[in-house]
């Protein structure tokens, strides 16, 4: 067992102000697990759980108010995106003069596809995005085992990569045959899956709708749909651009990046570390999961986050601005990372208050003035120091 505990603290935290606080996240990221040791450690009345995928539970809930006006302490309904239709009795609870009820919502799909608890419970409800296991939490030590198998529970667990290539090949058919059609999704299994192989080709790269079209035979309208699905689904992320009146052209797309690296590899059907090493989308494989990992360890909001790029060539991989800060970060699968004029004009053009250079070596040092090369082993070390 991984312990989570920033994760745990977090929740826990959240429902000491909110009445209603949601946990999302994929399919299998350990949401379950994690709402167990919340209500393990909850001490503010009794906890109360219900399995949206149970028969034996969903019966429970055939007169929903009737049942759950009478709870108190912690409420767990996990997969909540099977009962939409309980978010208006959740506000009505929730509203209360002085409940003494708080309910913890685990669901598998984003505040977009469930816009209906958006709407319903603003202002009554937070959000709390649940990945994989990060760097933090397994240890350094580990950070191959887990860039090669993801952050999947089982697949980073499984007692070798064999083992982890097939629970994750299992992952990718159960998530495309049963998960897709659940959330009442009308897509073949056998396009979405052509989709998201072709899209690991284009992992860390800009989205090209006309490109994916052409291949497709279809309108951008449709391959655009099938990757909003992927990105609400948690499966994939997309990294929007940083726009600033510059007097440069700057792109206006957004870049694709898988979620976990397990997944991708999967998807390139490279299961081990041999094939990885030898593999075209090594570099790009590397900075996904280097860009993870400092989103991470930031605690970073979607909102957040950025890349930058110009059509004269200029990039900065990952821009979060958090209030009046600046962060940048590039990703160099390398161990030896130097100054380019690339870095150079994204630290003047967006006013950075500082630019790490993330790498694959074992050394931090300084490249100029704030511009720092860092190990992405210290880069939790370094996020500290801000």
């Amino acid at each position: 067992m991984i312990e989570r505990d920033a994760a745990r603290h977090h929740v826990i935290s959240l429902l000491s102000r909110y009445r209603v606080v949601a946990i999302l996240g994929a399919r299998q990221v350990g949401k379950t697990t994690l709402a167990k040791q919340i209500a393990d450690e909850w001490s503010k009345g009794p906890t109360t759980r219900f399995d949206l995928e149970d028969p034996a539970d969903l019966a429970r809930l055939e007169e929903p108010s009737l049942l759950l006006r009478g709870l108190d302490g912690l409420v767990v309904m996990d997969e909540i995106q099977r009962r939409p239709d309980l978010f208006p009795l959740l506000r009505v609870l929730a509203d209360r003069p002085r409940p003494a009820t708080r309910f913890l919502l685990l669901g598998s799909a984003s505040p977009e596809l469930l816009r209906q608890s958006s709407e319903t419970l603003a202002g009554r409800i937070q959000f709390f995005p649940l990945s994989g296991f990060n760097l933090s939490e397994v240890g350094t030590v580990r950070a191959e085992q887990l860039w090669i198998r993801g952050g999947f529970p089982r697949s980073f667990l499984a007692r070798s990569d064999r083992q982890s290539a097939e629970w994750r090949r299992g992952f990718v058919s159960t998530f495309l045959e049963r998960d897709i059609p659940q959330l009442g999704i009308r897509v073949p299994a056998a396009t979405l899956r052509r989709f998201w192989a072709m899209l690991a080709h284009a992992h860390g790269q800009i989205w090209n709708a006309s490109e994916f079209a052409r291949s497709f035979g279809v309108g951008e309208s449709t391959v655009r749909r099938y990757l909003d699905l992927l990105a609400a689904t948690f499966v994939v992320r997309q990294l929007p651009p940083w726009h600033e009146n510059l007097g440069k052209r700057q792109v206006k797309s957004p870049k694709i990046y898988f979620t976990d690296s397990g997944l991708l590899h999967t998807l390139l059907q490279v299961e081990t570390r041999e094939s990885l090493l030898s593999h075209p989308r090594l570099g790009a494989s590397w900075e996904g999961f280097a860009l993870q990992a400092a989103i991470a360890h930031l605690g970073a909001r979607p909102e957040e986050c950025f890349f930058w790029a110009t059509h004269g060539g200029a990039e900065l991989d990952l821009l979060v601005v958090r209030g009046k800060r600046r962060l940048g970060f590039e990703f160099k699968r390398t161990d030896a990372p130097r100054m380019t004029p690339s870095i150079r004009s994204a630290l003047s053009d967006l006013h950075l208050d500082v630019l790490y250079v993330v790498h694959a070596g074992e050394h931090s040092f300084s490249l100029g003035e704030r511009v720092r090369a860092v190990p992405i082993g210290r880069l939790l070390d370094e996020i500290r120091r801000l």
